[in-house]
């Protein structure tokens, strides 16, 4: 793991990502470093300190992992790129993450390639290389031996993915399981979370709401949603539209487009099981759910994901 000066403490966290795959297996599969291109104590952007061997005393590296701070780094000068790019040629494989990846754009690793970085800085990414083709919808990214990914948190979703290459799906769930990672979210996925969006101010309308998340295959009407609430119907559809901007309908159909889109994504499930699970009945329902909001039916999406 590489820091520059700045970089985001959270970062770091994906290191237990490494170290509980050593506890699932029970070996040392992986030794990680904490280093910087000239070494010493490198500060975060938080204030706090972390002590970095120099680049030039890392022997041998499997996989580099480039850390910057909540906003892209600026321009490094060429000495430090030719530092990372000899870096790079001796690794198996590198990794950007979140603003990480302006770094890799930099080294010129990124010409030609898919690439995703934080949401908020895609159209920055996309106007400072103008040869890489930017996706600011996807958790991360994996071009050969380049890996890119989203925000900070997205960066555990990649250090598991690398895990899931080195020692297969079963290990990288358990790390998953023992990081209490609601969902082992695939690269495809979009950076998009309809809860998030929704983004009740009551309790009542979340409660509601988390409800219809665990219950897809329910009929989640407005009675039914009502009564988890504690709120007449006319009552709970009149504070959810003034908290969340959306009818109850229309916010249910986006919570089921979500999950099923997770699916499609991330699991070998036939569309048709896709659809019951998440509450669209059928797979014409489906479908034509999926065509109005994204304008591609299920099975496009899929081999995306199997693709990207």
């Amino acid at each position: 793991m590489v820091l520059t000066p700045g970089f985001q403490f959270l970062a770091l966290g994906v290191q237990a990502a490494f170290e509980l795959a050593n506890a699932v297996t029970g070996e040392p599969f992986y030794t990680l470093s904490i280093a910087s291109v000239e070494g010493g104590a490198v500060a975060s952007s938080s204030g706090f300190a972390v002590p970095t061997l120099p680049l030039a005393d890392v022997a041998a590296v499997d996989t580099l992992m480039l850390l910057a701070g909540l906003a892209p780094p600026p321009w490094q000068d060429e000495p430090t790129l030719e530092r990372l790019r000899a870096m790079a040629r001796q690794s198996r494989r590198v990794a950007g993450l979140c603003t990480g990846a302006f770094l890799l754009g930099q080294m010129g690793l990124l010409d030609g390639r898919r690439a995703t970085t934080h949401w908020s800085y895609a159209r920055q990414m996309r106007d400072t290389f103008p040869r890489v083709r930017v996706e600011d919808d996807r958790i991360f990214i994996n071009e050969g031996p380049v890996w890119t990914s989203a925000g900070l948190t997205a960066g555990l979703d990649l250090a598991v993915a690398l895990v899931e290459k080195d020692l297969g799906r079963d290990i990288a769930s358990a790390v998953a399981r023992r990081l209490v990672m609601h969902h082992r979210r695939a690269g495809g996925q979009s950076q998009h979370s309809e809860l998030l969006d929704l983004s009740p101010s009551s309790d009542r309308i979340q409660k509601a709401l988390i409800f219809a998340r665990s219950h897809l295959a329910n009929p989640l009407t407005v009675e039914e949603l009502a009564s988890v609430a504690a709120l007449s119907p006319r009552q709970f559809s009149r504070a959810f539209r003034a908290e969340t901007g959306q009818t109850p309908a229309k916010a249910i159909e986006q919570i089921r487009l979500e999950a099923a889109r997770l699916m499609i994504e991330d699991t070998r499930h036939p569309m048709d099981r896709i659809a019951r699970e998440s509450g669209f009945v059928d797979l014409r329902r489906m479908r034509q759910a999926f065509l109005r909001q994204y304008g591609q039916p299920p099975q496009v999406l899929r081999r995306s994901a199997r693709t990207g």
